[in-house]
């Protein structure tokens, strides 16, 4: 068989040793969309090999009934050998019971028979983590004898500060913190694992990475599509929770954090918490300055009328949900005093896009500035959403006689580079629950200290009266936001 020589180094020597995963709430999106088909295509990979898949949900289901669904759940992959899915889907089997009941829980045992390591997902909405948390641990299925016993919790992890707090106790009450692993799925992108290496592993880069030569820095998550069926969730979080307290602050650490002294998981977790950590808060008075928050109003999207968030189905008319915030934040440490750093997520924007862009100071002397007046700063953006990869923008002579200038970029996408497909995020996080590695998940204190500097500016926001901006769909956001910008002679980039 002819190698492709571009996808050399790609495969993984790491393989799990054999474990049961009992998902609770497999009956939902999350394992419809992610979970089942990321499982296959590390089954396919050869990462998993010695494994079964227990679902754990209220529907009167049977393992038939599961398999069936998960079979399904395999459309991605219609060109493996049928007998390769159903040795896959005869892995699994299916516990009914509600998350309240016992009943079910007695039933994890004998699911285990042969299997020394398990790890329990809560793919469930956060209502339920307690019961389920509250039950592994009264029937002593926290425990670990012969192999190991991990739990992984899915986001929201708390809806603030107090809530977070009360969740880790409960957590911490039955499992010890080398067990829990707190995921975010956008720690498995390629790009953003890629973020360490491109700024410690590249001598070009860290010693320009600080306040001497770097104006601002912006990461913006901006998603085309309105809250659709999940409006009774998003009445709850808005945007803020749903995707800053998360997302947002896991690319901003990662962005800014110090050199880790080595590439342990305690090790890396412990800089970025020294980032959120170095977060100058912002007070209630600094909401209305440093903070914008608005909701999308009616108007059209491609050729089609859309609804303006108060019109979605589940949500009032009185709301005052944001769907959309923008934040400028500083850190108080000594390699970015000074640099503000501007955050910005939203819904029903111009397009789906998820970057980093890094915006470098001018030279220090114009020398070309009678020539080219409006040069532009360089910038490099990191992609991670979608086509993943890296794009450093700088400015060039244009050929010919005339003294042109034009800023070029200069591009690198994951899914040309390496003649290979880039793999889910969740496929990434779930080879390292298997195998113990807790690198790109959360710690408590990490968990803890992004919610101490997101809940005093939801407190903020409570006291704060001022009607929330407005913005139509498929643009870039409310003006408010780009008048926090540009009042200081920058501009976001466009989205």
């Amino acid at each position: 068989m002819k190698l492709n020589p571009l996808a050399a180094g790609l495969a993984t020597s790491r393989q799990a040793a054999p474990f049961v995963v009992f998902i609770f709430g497999v009956t939902g999106d999350l394992t419809r969309n992610k979970l089942i088909p990321a499982l296959f295509s590390l089954y396919l990979k050869g990462s998993i090999s010695r494994f079964r898949i227990i679902g754990f949900a209220r529907r009167p289901w049977n393992k038939e009934v599961f398999r069936e669904n998960a079979e399904k759940m395999l459309g991605d992959f219609p060109d493996v050998d049928v007998l390769v899915k159903r040795n896959f889907l005869d892995r699994l089997d299916y516990i009914s019971s509600t998350f309240e009941s016992e009943e079910g829980y007695r039933q994890i045992n004998g699911h285990c028979d042969g299997f020394a390591n398990r790890l329990y997902y809560l793919s469930t909405p956060p209502d339920a983590y307690d019961d389920i948390i509250g039950n592994l641990g009264r029937l002593g299925l926290a425990e670990e004898s012969e192999g190991y016993t991990r739990i992984v919790v899915e986001k929201p992890f708390g809806r603030d500060l107090a809530t977070a707090r009360a969740l880790n106790a409960s957590l911490a009450a039955h499992f010890r913190e080398e067990q829990i692993f707190r995921i975010d799925h956008y720690l498995g992108k390629e790009t953003v694992q890629n973020i360490m290496l491109l700024r410690f592993g590249n001598g070009i880069f860290e010693p320009i990475w600080n306040n001497r030569y770097i104006d601002h820095i912006q990461i913006t998550v901006a998603e085309k599509i309105g809250v659709g069926t999940r409006a009774n969730y998003y009445e709850q979080a808005g945007t803020i929770r749903d995707m800053v307290q998360n997302h947002l602050f896991q690319l901003l650490s990662l962005t800014t954090m110090e050199p880790p002294n080595d590439l342990g998981p305690d090790t890396i977790r412990s800089e970025k918490v020294k980032i959120v950590r170095s977060l100058r808060p912002i007070t209630h008075r600094q909401v209305q300055t440093q903070t914008v928050r608005a909701q999308y109003a009616r108007g059209y999207v491609d050729g089609e009328e859309v609804p303006g968030y108060r019109e979605e189905e589940g949500v009032s008319e009185q709301s005052r949900t944001e769907t959309y915030v923008a934040m400028k934040l500083f850190l108080d440490t000594w390699r970015w005093a000074g640099v503000p750093i501007y955050v910005r997520s939203g819904k029903r924007l111009a397009r789906r896009v998820t970057e980093i862009s890094v915006h470098f100071k001018e030279p220090p002397l114009q020398v070309f500035y009678s020539s080219y007046p409006a040069m532009n700063r360089n910038i490099l953006i990191m992609r991670i959403q979608p086509d993943e990869g890296l794009s450093l923008n700088m400015n060039v002579k244009v050929p010919g006689h005339q003294a042109d200038m034009r800023p070029v970029n200069m591009d690198f996408a994951y899914g040309s580079a390496f003649g290979e497909a880039v793999p889910e995020a969740y496929e990434r996080l779930l080879l390292d629950a298997f195998v113990g590695d807790s690198t790109l998940y959360n710690r408590r204190d990490e968990i803890e200290a992004s919610w101490t500097f997101i809940t005093r500016i939801l407190q903020g926001w409570e006291r704060d009266p001022t009607p929330l901006a407005s913005y139509l769909p498929g643009s870039s956001g409310p003006e408010e936001a780009k008048m926090m910008i540009q009042a200081e002679g920058r501009r976001w980039r466009k989205i």
